[in-house]
């Protein structure tokens, strides 16, 4: 059985040295290079014979969209307003308003400092959206090239179309609405580069279709419900669509494959998805946005860490990623193992929230009630 030393660098999950002694060392590097080596794999079986996974090209098919003709791009956004529309809502403020702030760098902060705080976290926060994404563009072609089946190759190659069009909305919002770029977080480029080493098609398929996009998914959910700005908001609708295919997709695939791994081979995928759990939770410390601000790193995250509102927010973002491990049998494989290490990260309460696969299912039913009624 591995150690938390062995998969995440440290015992304990916060350990707040061990989180930022991973760094970004490339902050200006422009390519980002991995040496994989996974196999190409050609199928001669044509034949169809997942009606799920056909279900969901067929949908795939008649789903897309263009972030050119569909989405305004004429509309204004204001930072400063939606930040102060946001702390009307206690949304994604740094603090609930619960903690004493005496004696710490905030203690004196005037409001345009705050206000630079919340421009900073939308500037970051949409930055790691942007660069997940190029990483789901990436893996959902390494997908194409390694899965056996005829099936889940003809829908990955429209998940690639996706995602290509998910990096085009971001990188467009960010340049033209927003006031800054952030280059990855070095929590999420570790997991992508992990992600993407990893040669074994299933694997690709949990770590980026059920962890990232789980987590993805959640998040774009929030913000959506919670956010005042017109253009977001309809951007978030129109992936959160593809999203939600994209995990459902995750989901049939791995629970077919799944029942044909023995106990060894299922340890394997509990630790990686633990692993991944545990590196998107400390990406969302957003580390580089206190630098940014000239704040001690360290005091602020200490802060971060006590603060119920947040984390209540970030244990939130994983209420797709618990079900949907449920549902593919690694929560209670063999001990139980996954099921203690989401209890130590705060997170089992979701498990029993609907998966991605059975949500997906009754919003499709109800799409073809309402096109029904339409027709």
């Amino acid at each position: 059985m591995a150690s938390n030393q062995e998969m995440i660098g440290r015992e304990e999950l916060d350990d707040l040295e061990a989180i930022l002694s991973i760094t970004n060392s490339d902050v200006d590097e422009v390519q980002h290079i991995i040496r994989a080596n996974s196999d190409t794999l050609f199928t001669w079986d044509y034949e169809q014979s997942r009606q799920p996974l056909i279900k969901l090209y067929e949908k795939a098919k008649t789903s897309q969209w263009n972030a050119s003709t569909d989405l305004d791009w004429s509309l204004p956004v204001d930072q400063a307003e939606l930040v102060l529309a946001n702390a009307q809502a206690n949304v994604n403020g740094p603090f609930s308003g619960g903690l004493d702030l005496k004696g710490t760098p905030f203690e004196s902060w005037t409001d345009d400092q705050w206000i630079q705080l919340g421009i900073e976290g939308q500037n970051w926060t949409l930055s790691q959206f942007l660069h997940g994404e190029q990483g789901a563009l990436i893996c959902t072609a390494q997908i194409v090239e390694t899965v056996p089946w005829i099936d889940a190759k003809y829908y990955a190659a429209t998940q690639v179309m996706d995602e290509a069009r998910h990096v085009e909305v971001f990188a467009r919002y960010l340049d033209e609405k927003m006031s800054g770029h952030y280059p990855i977080n070095a929590h999420l480029k570790m997991l992508l580069d992990d992600i993407i080493l990893d040669t074994r098609w299933d694997m690709t398929y949990l770590g980026m279709q059920i962890m990232v996009e789980g987590l993805a998914l959640a998040a774009f959910g929030f913000i959506h419900q919670l956010t005042t700005e017109p253009l977001l908001k309809k951007l978030l609708r129109y992936v959160m669509s593809d999203e939600a295919r994209h995990v459902a997709f995750g989901v049939l695939s791995l629970k077919e494959f799944y029942t044909e791994l023995n106990s060894a081979e299922i340890r394997e995928r509990q630790e990686f998805a633990f692993e991944a759990a545990v590196r998107m939770r400390d990406r969302f410390l957003q580390q580089e946005v206190w630098e940014k601000m000239g704040v001690d790193v360290k005091e602020a995250m200490s802060l971060v860490i006590q603060d119920e509102g947040r984390v209540m927010f970030q244990s939130m973002l994983f209420s797709k990623i618990v079900p949907n491990c449920k549902k593919l049998g690694l929560l209670d494989a063999g001990d139980g193992w996954l099921r203690q290490k989401f209890t130590e990260l705060g997170v089992i309460q979701f498990e029993d929230w609907i998966d991605t696969g059975e949500e997906y299912a009754m919003l499709d039913e109800v799409s073809k009630d309402r096109d029904a009624a339409i027709a």
